[in-house]
Parts: C-alpha cells; structure tokens; sequence
C-alpha cells in the first residue's frame, strides 16, 4: 500500500492546492465582497474534486467489500452532488469559469482504482482518500479564515463539513493506516503544475452536472441571504443561470 500511496496522494489532494503564485490578489470587486486569485481556485479545485471524488464513489458502490467502504462511498456521491451543484450556483455570480473534468493526475487516480478490486481497493479507497481529504482540511480552513467574498465564505463553510463528514467515514471504515496517510498528508511529492490543473472547457461545451442520489441528505448552498459584501453595501444577488445536465 505504501507504494500505491507514494504515487497517487499528490494528486488527490490537487482539488484545493495552490496553483496561482499571487493568490491574495485582488482580481475583481463584486457585490459579495472582492475575489482574490485564491478564492477563483478554491471554487475551481472544490469543483475538480467533485469531479473525481463523485465517480470514485460510484466506482465503490459497485466494488467496495466492506459496509465501511460502501457507506463512504454513498457520502461521496451524495456530499460532492450537493458541493457541485453550489459551486455552479456562485460561479456564474462571480464570473469564474469551471472545468468539466479533473486534472490529469485526478484522472488518472480514478483509474489507478478502476483496476483494484477486493481487499485491496478497499484499502486504497480508504488510506488515500483519509489522506487527501485531510490534507484539503486545512487549506479549507485558511479559504474560510481569510477570504472577504462572501459566496466564497458560505462554499468554504459548506465544503468543511463535507470534507469532515468524510474523513470521518473513511475513519469508520477500521483500514485507515494513519502513520501512512499522515505522513503522505504532509509530506507530498512534487509533480509538474501541468498536470495539476483540471483544463479550461472547450467553448460551448455543456456543463456536467453530477446528479445528486435519490435519497439525498446534503442540500446546496441556499443564497438567499447572501445578499451584499458583508458591510451592507450590496444588491440583491443575481438568479444563477441554469445549467444543462450531461451524461
């Protein structure tokens, strides 16, 4: 396992790392407050996760050999349906652009665990998404503390107590080998930034929508009383544009 993880955790933990190197620069005033480099990524990456971690967790319904793993898997489909659906609610607001796929690497990790099944892929599943998502954790937490925008605020808000509920489950799983996933956590290879950022959408393509299960528990943001910049200086927020399902 520790092989597996050495060569997949850096990857995984993309969906919130750093890609700009001016992220406290101020790139547009807006009526919620002004958005910085680092608040378009945060809502850019919270969208790639989804669009890794949401198939991941399919693939587990259908692969996973333990209730732990089957139960995380559920908490994946339904956590980032519901994260997906905000990010395209405040993208539009904000004027951010969002990918239709992951990053290379991201995708490339779902299909590392396409090829496992049993024993193994129930490890797998557990020690790395326990590690990365305890690594998306913290840059999470420094989003929430630091940022004036505040869609931005309520989508760090919403994504801490997903990213929580979903440590906590791969925990229950009883297969988190924590001296591992730790130190993987804090100490992640360096990879090419090419291959860490999810591409741009072609022009006109329509935007994916990860569906969210029939028996849903995680709701979206509900924007209405998002209202202004959080000095009582704003508007009434704009409806955001609906989008097209795919696939």
């Amino acid at each position: 396992m520790a092989l597996t993880l050495g060569a997949l955790a850096y990857p995984s933990m993309l969906g919130l790392n750093t890609v700009s190197t001016s992220q406290t620069q101020i790139i547009a005033q807006t009526q919620w407050g002004p958005l910085t480099e680092g608040d378009r990524d945060f809502v850019v990456k919270v969208r790639a996760a989804g669009l890794w971690e949401y198939p991941l967790g399919q693939i587990g319904l259908q692969k996973g050999s333990s209730k732990g793993v089957l139960e995380a898997s559920k908490h994946l489909v339904d956590g980032h349906a519901a994260l997906d659906a905000s990010c395209r609610k405040i993208a539009p607001m904000l004027n951010i652009t969002l990918p239709n796929i992951a990053s290379p690497q991201q995708e490339g990790f779902v299909t590392q665990l396409k090829a496992e099944s049993g024993k193994s892929f129930d490890t797998d599943f557990a020690n790395i998404l326990r590690m990365t998502h305890g690594s998306i954790f913290n840059t999470i937490a420094k989003i929430r503390s630091t940022t004036k925008n505040s869609l931005v605020r309520a989508l760090a808000d919403q994504a801490n107590n997903t990213v929580l509920d979903h440590i906590t489950v791969m925990e229950k799983t009883g297969l988190v080998d924590f001296d591992q996933t730790i130190f993987q956590q804090t100490t992640p290879p360096k990879l090419p930034s090419d291959n860490l950022t999810p591409p741009a959408p072609p022009a006109g393509q329509p935007e994916v929508v990860l569906t969210p299960p029939p028996n849903a528990t995680s709701t979206p943001l509900n924007l209405g009383g998002l209202t202004g910049d959080g000095s009582g200086s704003g508007g009434n927020a704009p409806a955001p544009t609906p989008s097209p399902t795919v696939g």
